[in-house]
């Protein structure tokens, strides 16, 4: 072998040596990079006319196993729903209060309407006195107020989830520009033979990034590209990028829904045109579309029946009562028109009478003879004192001709409807309560403003009744024990948003409301705390894999070191051998 050729052998291994040093100097700076994957030089002998002539580096790879990495944002997804969902558990159970401590010092729904049970039960005992019924219409209040914060706070939860599924969109669509312009980027290096391994961490880092906000699939195409796809083949990445489009409400609320028939109410998210909001099955997006248009509706829809058959129960024994002294006049809730059909059946008795309860007017009407509200109206109006019409709402009103006096109604025989209630009640005439789910119930406006209203007393219901005498009653307890009745009775709940159909007290129902909240909130951690025990096994065998291994790196450049020493000093003694040919040449 020639000196010449030793020292190109000699250079190589040098040049060789320092692309290795480099490599694993990298590696070493990058051990704690999220996503990087450790790098190899390969290095080969080079031969020319069969004599080796030194080494080269041929490439500079990663090895990364493509079934791990799968695995790996698989549960990436797993772990960005469970997250997402656990996080709104968590807030939903907090909206529903604490049971913590007595009825009077838990911040609960079911403590709150014990207290209401507790100021119904005081009041029973003095259904005259002005502070007990006070003290009552302030705990019914306090259930409605807290019935509206609480259907307040599911809203604002379910417009949190929608504005973050825009912000997630936003986030998936960067993370897909990144990938199909790192798959050009790697094609362009590949194709001047330039390594790719830090552009494929980089993808691969795009990738997980896009994983964690929904369920993808993906593969590697012959040409390197990476192309990815939702559940169902719907393409995001292939030669170009297809983004995914989304609109957030302005606003949310208990009627908001998102339906794929309708043109209006809450966004899909969409594909090219095409809804792929079903395909979304995980990943922060999954969880927050599922929160958004299941999860938080169905909390409502047990709050409002809750609240419904709350009004719906109280307000039946508040339109058989009356206040002492009467109100001047009595509005309905129910919307009617003079045509309204009234399919009835017994009979109804409506008087005036003045502050003290003595009676000024009365009538009996016959409701089997009344086909309709406009019927009803005349015949009120035949009674002496009493005045009827339907107001610009559609709503019937009663009103005491006499300033002095008030209106009172016993619905005696009464039927209206099916399932038959009493006229008062079929018209809420004297609702106690007023709305139509937890949204917007609340004690009756006037009562709240004065608990003088509250009805409390009733209409005497004997066959015939004497002008002048005392018609309503002002100390009987039958109303208030009524109203206590229906508040701690059975009441019957049907099946919805996950509980089964019951027949509880309203408290024992409420208490079932935070009960099933609190076991759904315990169980999203669970899941959260098992998503991410999964992940970090995936994530710690692609590390023992792929990863740096930090004593392994510092011990291959000890021993790179002590190579190009080596070849130094090869080159050194092959210089030296050159010097000595120079001289013997030149002396001779």
């Amino acid at each position: 072998m020639s000196l010449d050729v030793a020292r190109s052998i000699a250079v190589s291994s040098l040049m060789a040596t320092q692309v290795q040093i480099s490599v694993a100097s990298a590696n070493i700076a990058n051990a704690s990079t999220t996503g990087y994957t450790v790098k190899t030089a390969v290095q080969a002998a080079t031969v020319s006319g069969g004599v080796g002539t030194g080494t080269t580096i041929t490439a500079i790879t990663s090895n990364v196993d493509r079934l791990l990495l799968k695995s790996l944002v698989a549960a990436t997804s797993e772990l960005g729903s469970a997250t997402t969902s656990s996080g709104y558990l968590d807030q939903l159970q907090a909206l529903y209060g604490s049971t913590t401590g007595t009825d009077s010092t838990g911040t609960s729904l079911a403590n709150t309407l014990a207290s209401l049970e507790t100021a119904l039960s005081s009041l029973s005992s003095t259904a005259s006195s002005a502070s007990l019924q006070a003290n009552a219409v302030s705990a019914l209040d306090d259930v409605a107020a807290q019935l509206r914060d609480t259907s307040s706070g599911i809203q604002t939860l379910r417009g949190n989830a929608d504005t973050a599924i825009a912000s997630a969109v936003d986030d998936v669509n960067t993370q897909l520009n990144a990938i199909a312009s790192l798959n050009g980027q790697i094609k362009l290096a590949a194709a001047s033979g330039q390594p790719t391994g830090d552009l494929e961490d980089q993808r691969n880092n795009a990738l997980q990034d896009v994983a964690s906000q929904m369920n993808v699939s993906y593969f590697i195409s012959s040409s390197g590209d990476m192309q990815i796809f939702t559940a169902s083949g719907q393409a995001l990445v292939d030669s170009s990028v297809h983004p995914l489009s989304f609109t957030a409400a302005s606003s949310v609320t208990a009627i908001s829904t998102y339906d794929t028939t309708a043109s209006t109410g809450l966004s899909g998210i969409s594909v090219n045109g095409v809804d792929v909001t079903s395909q979304i099955g995980s990943g922060n997006i999954g969880a927050l579309v599922s929160l958004r248009d299941t999860v938080l509706p169905a909390a409502q829809t047990q709050l409002d029946q809750l609240a419904t058959q709350l009004a719906s129960s109280l307000n039946a024994v508040s339109n058989a009562g009356t206040a002492v002294p009467p109100p001047a006049s009595l509005t309905g809730t129910t919307a009617v028109t003079a045509t309204t059909s009234l399919n009835a059946t017994g009979t109804v008795r409506i008087a005036a009478a003045d502050a003290s309860g003595k009676l000024v007017s009365y009538g009996d009407i016959d409701l089997s003879t009344i086909s309709t509200v406009g019927d009803l109206v005349t015949a009120i109006n035949g009674i002496s004192g009493l005045s009827a019409s339907i107001n610009s709402s559609g709503n019937l009103v009663i009103t005491s001709s006499n300033s002095g006096n008030g209106v009172s109604i016993n619905e005696m025989t009464s039927a209206v409807g099916s399932p038959a209630v009493g006229l008062s009640d079929y018209l809420g005439l004297n609702d106690l309560v007023t709305g139509t789910g937890a949204s917007n119930i609340a004690v009756r406006s006037d009562i709240l403003g004065n608990s003088g209203l509250l009805p409390v007393g009733t209409l005497d219901s004997s066959a015939t009744l004497t002008t002048g005498s005392s018609v309503l009653s002002t100390g009987s307890t039958t109303v208030i024990d009524a109203l206590y009745s229906a508040l701690t009775g059975n009441t019957s709940f049907s099946a919805s948003g996950g509980l089964g159909a019951s027949t509880r007290s309203f408290a024992d129902y409420a208490a079932d409301l935070i009960s099933n909240v609190a076991s759904r909130a315990t169980t999203a951690t669970t899941t959260l705390t098992s998503k991410q025990t999964t992940l970090s096994t995936f994530s710690s065998a692609m590390s023992s894999q792929s990863g740096v291994n930090l004593d392994e790196e510092t011990a291959t450049i000890s021993t790179l070191q002590n190579q190009y020493t080596a070849a130094s000093q090869l080159i050194q003694s092959i210089n030296a051998m050159f010097t000595a040919l120079m001289t013997a040449i030149q002396s001779t």
